[in-house]
């Protein structure tokens, strides 16, 4: 059963029309026309985020909603079969581009309701002209073959009917029987082609002698439709710029044969809104190649009717610096796109958000019906995923299936395994993601640098925990990886996605199962920090010292900076101690799995009587930081449900120390009425401000 996309309703509404209905013209999954925002020139619109925030889903269910109604097309520039020619097809005669064209059209040729099947004479002429520069006389099979698919794009009828198979049969007869001396081949294989197209006297016929001559206005062809064909298959085959050029023209073939398609008395009274493109990853060669085609044919004013929707890993492109940006949200009703004098100005990059609270708690509860879910769940999964789509989703998915079997926290959700068909076996969904948020290797060292807070500690971690000859190039190399793949930053993480550091820290834990890989990367930070003076370093010392469970130095620190720091900076650095993650054991028997979790105790006071604080300090001061530092450390645990008693015993506690600190009462009170609400609703702390209340303290 189709389920339609949260959160992405200002692509695919239909009542007012969203983006798709306003350039396609049709209203998703419905044959409804729908009113034209561009006539004339149109977008090529891209949608751009970093790995997870959908932009596939989004493609797919623009797909969806298409197919069947008008001609649509979806390639994935990353597929193998757009990364390198066959080992049977030179190297010359092959291309990501020309790969992608041929994919692109057999898929738009399919017939759609009230409409038959689209034919490419002109993308087949010129795509034929490329292939025949990688024939010889020795390769008659792959000849056929290649010379089958290419032509099989020109008949308008299906070929099941037998008549396209025949022609297209009798036509690869013709080119074999060109090929008889040895020697280049392109000549006499464009020669045959000219005369194939040329034969019989049905619309057919007609239409592809139309688009044999459509090759005579090829630049310096001189009005000769044989001399353009040659022409672009030597600019094909000397690579560079040239085969840039030819494309360009493959492009721009493409586009022709759509418009026959769609104009006309005849072809406009069946064909209803306007054709689709869908291209994945366009960053990729096989994208980049299709898309500058179009923008630069556009710029120069040969315009189309084709509507390109794009999905662009990261947030900017060199080939887009011109473009009109915009958020989702913002192109609800209006683009208020207007082309410029550029290629690139004839793009629109738009911005996908995450996915709110709200689409969280709907998307979880339609995976989920009929299971009692934790209220606080969906929140909490929000915190931890920042509303990134697919971790919200296989989340989910994982709450369906191992709810009922008794797991409860988003850490043993994270860690069960979930089956995402019925023919593959289930994996932990933490595995599941990451292979997802992170492919192509090197998952082993980001586990480890997800520790790391900057570029020393990530340097220090790789010396110590890491291959010798990973060094600080590879350092550098993954930090510019994460930035390239549109990962953001954040000051005071090496990982600056807290999303993603939350699996790479889970992943770490779960490396052996003694933790031994878990308390030697916390040690060396803690080591690496221990030689440096610094407020910062002092903090950091003491994040990774909790990770470690050693609670005493951090509740000391806090104590004795109570009385003598600013209070919204003492606020801050309990938040930045507390966040240190914790070390969880969802496996088979570990107190995740009984529902345990130690800090609530020390949070609620249960273990204060077994508490000796140290000689000559406040004990009851002591007591407090200790119990307030542990019910920060739990609620704001992005792998655990927020426990609502702690979160009222963190209100009672900042109160409580408010009466100690009468400069910074009225902080203390705030961060008491603001921070259980946020830990309850799944939002960060928000630290109070001494502006907010005039509070100089």
């Amino acid at each position: 059963m189709h389920r339609p996309l949260h959160g992405r309703g200002p692509l695919f509404d239909t009542e007012p029309p969203g983006l798709a209905a306003r350039l396609v013209g049709l209203r998703p999954h419905q044959l409804r026309s729908s009113p034209y925002e561009h006539r004339g020139d149109l977008p090529f619109v891209v949608f751009a985020g970093g790995r997870g925030i959908g932009k596939s889903a989004l493609l797919a269910e623009a797909r969806t909603a298409y197919q069947g109604h008008t001609p649509v097309a979806l390639i994935d520039g990353e597929d193998a079969q757009f990364a390198a020619a066959p080992p049977e097809q030179p190297g010359e005669a092959w291309s990501p581009v020309a790969q992608a064209l041929t994919t692109v059209a057999e898929q738009l040729a399919e017939p759609v309701k009230g409409a038959g099947r689209i034919s490419f004479p002109r993308l087949a002429s010129g795509l034929l002209a490329v292939a025949a520069g990688g024939w010889s006389d020795r390769d008659v099979p792959r000849i056929r073959q290649e010379a089958e698919r290419i032509l099989l794009l020109n008949d308008a009828r299906s070929f099941l009917d037998g008549f396209a198979g025949r022609w297209v049969g009798k036509v690869v007869a013709k080119l074999v029987a060109s090929m008889s001396n040895t020697g280049p081949v392109v000549e006499p294989i464009i020669e045959a082609t000219l005369e194939s197209f040329s034969e019989g006297v049905s619309p057919t016929h007609r239409r592809l002698r139309k688009a044999a001559t459509w090759y005579r206005d090829y630049p310096n062809a001189g009005g000769n439709p044989k001399l353009g064909l040659i022409l672009l298959s030597g600019h094909f085959r000397a690579g560079g710029d040239s085969r840039a050029h030819a494309e360009r023209h493959l492009v721009r073939a493409l586009l022709a044969d759509l418009d026959d398609a769609f104009t006309g008395v005849v072809q406009r009274s069946h064909r209803l809104g306007r054709p689709l493109v869908l291209i994945d990853n366009v960053q990729t060669p096989a994208g980049r190649g299709l898309m500058e085609a179009v923008l630069r044919d556009r710029a120069d004013g040969i315009g189309d009717q084709v509507v390109f929707l794009a999905a662009l890993r990261g947030h900017g492109d060199p080939a887009l610096r011109n473009a009109a940006r915009r958020t989702l949200a913002e192109v609800a009703r209006t683009t208020g796109w207007e082309p410029g004098p550029t290629p690139s100005s004839r793009a629109l990059l738009v911005s996908l958000t995450q996915l709110t609270p709200d689409d969280t708690l709907h998307l979880v509860g339609a995976l989920c019906p009929g299971l009692a879910v934790p209220p606080q769940l969906p929140h909490a999964a929000h915190r931890l995923t920042g509303g990134n789509p697919l971790g919200i989703t296989l989340l989910a998915e994982s709450a369906r299936q191992n709810l009922p079997r008794g797991a409860g926290s988003l850490g043993t959700l994270l860690a069960a395994d979930v089956a995402l068909s019925e023919d593959r076996e289930g994996r932990a969904a933490y595995r599941e993601l990451l292979d997802r948020l992170v492919p192509g290797g090197q998952l082993d060292e980001l586990t480890v640098l997800a520790a790391a807070h900057d570029r020393g500690s990530a340097l220090a971690l790789a010396e110590d925990r890491l291959p010798d000859d990973f060094g600080a190039a590879g350092v550098l190399g993954l930090q510019e990886r994460l930035a390239g793949e549109g990962w953001p930053s954040a000051s005071g993480q090496f990982v600056g996605d807290r999303f993603l550091r939350a699996l790479l820290l889970l992943r770490l834990h779960r490396l052996d199962p003694g933790g031994a890989s878990w308390r030697a990367v916390h040690r060396a930070v803690i080591d690496h920090y221990g030689e440096r003076d610094t407020e910062d370093a002092a903090r950091y010392r003491l994040h990774h010292e909790l990770a470690l469970g050693e609670a005493d130095f951090a509740v000391a620190h806090l104590r004795d900076t109570f009385a003598g720091a600013e209070t919204g900076a003492w606020l801050s650095e309990l938040v930045f101690i507390a966040s240190a993650p914790h070390c969880p054991a969802p496996g088979p028997g570990g107190p995740e799995a009984d529902g345990r979790d130690d800090r609530i105790a020390v949070a609620l006071g249960r273990t204060d009587r077994a508490q000796r604080p140290p000689e000559g300090v406040d004990a009851a001061l002591h007591l407090r930081v200790r119990r307030l530092l542990h019910a920060v450390w739990q609620l704001t645990d992005p792998l655990v449900l927020p426990d609502p008693k702690v979160a009222e015993r963190l209100r009672f506690e900042l109160e409580q120390l408010s009466n100690l600190r009468p400069g910074g009462t009225a902080l203390l009170w705030r961060a008491s009425r603001d921070w259980p609400a946020d830990a309850l609703a799944g939002r960060p702390l928000r630290i109070p401000r001494d502006d907010e209340d005039g509070d100089q303290g």
